[in-house]
């Protein structure tokens, strides 16, 4: 009787990757998708605005890639205001990467300038050949979890704030009517940071091409609004877009207006609480990595992936970049390109 061998040499067949091409589609939102994918708010933040599909050598739509296209001082901007959402099996990284390449050639034959970084939401897992990158990241919560599992991931830090709030009676509340009050809480806390924040207009039109799917929350204490955020939300996801607190406010307010979003959004069915951006290895001691701490003590966990820009044309792509350098020192992509380390500009074909 032959002998078999105890090692076994097995030969795996290649990993096959289909060419994913970039074609505008029809902009079909539903709320199992992004928010930032629906198209009355794609239409309130930008001048234009569509969808790209990624079409596979099949013809069949594999994920989709929400952007705007906004106009300032004679230079086209596109902006993404998600990464590529999949459909039915999705893509791996080899084929989202040839999107990506595929996504900058339409462009480039269809006029726009530049393609400047994306919102905070949008991490994307890899970024195309011609693209100016930086880690980027953010931290969220997984809401398909019991409510007693979220508390007890939070910090005992944190659950003390909460408590704190709570006693001293904070009340948290959805307070559409107070839209114009956050804007003046959010623009000031910008201000503490010199950093610009919209105008009301443009905030009141983001709040309209929101509408019936973000929540004004405040958190007040004797009829006075301590702190506020702006989430934006569909079954996919809840974002914490903007937020914000009066000097002196109650200690531990905002721990409890997380806490009760976290909780509210739980019960709704929504899938991820997202904190909506984050900086990859702060400097120590930074404000960054203040909020990164504050973030990731509510039991979040950090999803890390890139953020990228990427010139068309030649001229107006330097026009934006020296705007941008003389309006605030650079982009988010300027700030962080340093931390683009051999291990982090190599895409892993392997996941």
């Amino acid at each position: 009787m032959p002998m078999v061998s105890d090692s076994v040499v097995l030969e795996t067949a290649p990993v096959l990757h289909s060419m994913i091409t970039a074609q505008p589609i029809p902009i079909r939102w539903d709320p199992s998708m992004p928010v930032f994918a629906k198209e009355e708010f794609l239409r309130a933040v930008g001048d234009e605005c569509g969808w790209l599909g990624g079409i596979d050598e099949g013809g069949s739509l594999r994920c989709f890639l929400p952007y705007t296209i906004i106009r300032k001082a004679g230079v086209r901007m596109v902006r993404f205001r998600n990464e590529p959402f999949p459909c039915g099996t999705g893509v791996d990284l080899v084929e989202e990467k040839s999107f990506l390449n595929s996504t900058v050639q339409y462009f480039r034959k269809t006029g726009p300038d530049v393609i400047i970084p994306a919102s905070n939401n949008a991490i994307f897992r890899t970024y195309p050949d011609l693209a100016t990158a930086a880690p980027y990241g953010t931290y969220f919560i997984a809401l398909e979890k019991a409510e007693t599992d979220l508390w007890a991931a939070v910090s005992t830090g944190h659950r003390r704030h909460v408590r704190s709030a709570e006693k001293k009676g904070v009340q948290v509340r959805n307070a559409p009517e107070c839209v114009t009050s956050a804007h003046t809480i959010v623009r000031e806390t910008f201000a503490k940071s010199s950093m610009p924040f919209m105008s009301s207009e443009k905030f009141s039109r983001l709040i309209g091409g929101l509408e019936g799917n973000v929540h004004v929350l405040i958190a007040e204490w004797q009829g006075k609004v301590q702190c506020c955020a702006v989430n934006a939300f569909s079954q996919h996801a809840a974002y914490y877009m903007y937020g914000g607190s009066i000097p002196d406010a109650v200690p531990g307010a905002m721990h409890l207006l997380h806490w009760e979003a976290i909780k509210m959004y739980r019960r709704m069915g929504v899938r991820r609480y997202d904190f909506y951006g984050a900086r990859i290895d702060p400097e120590p001691g930074s404000k960054a990595a203040g909020l990164a701490a504050f973030k990731e003590r509510f039991g979040a966990e950090l999803d890390q992936g890139f953020i990228w820009k990427c010139g068309i044309s030649p001229l107006k792509f330097a026009i934006y970049s020296l705007g941008v350098r003389w309006l605030r020192r650079g982009d988010i992509v300027d700030a962080e390109h340093h931390k683009l380390g051999r291990g982090a500009t190599a895409v892993s074909l392997s996941q």
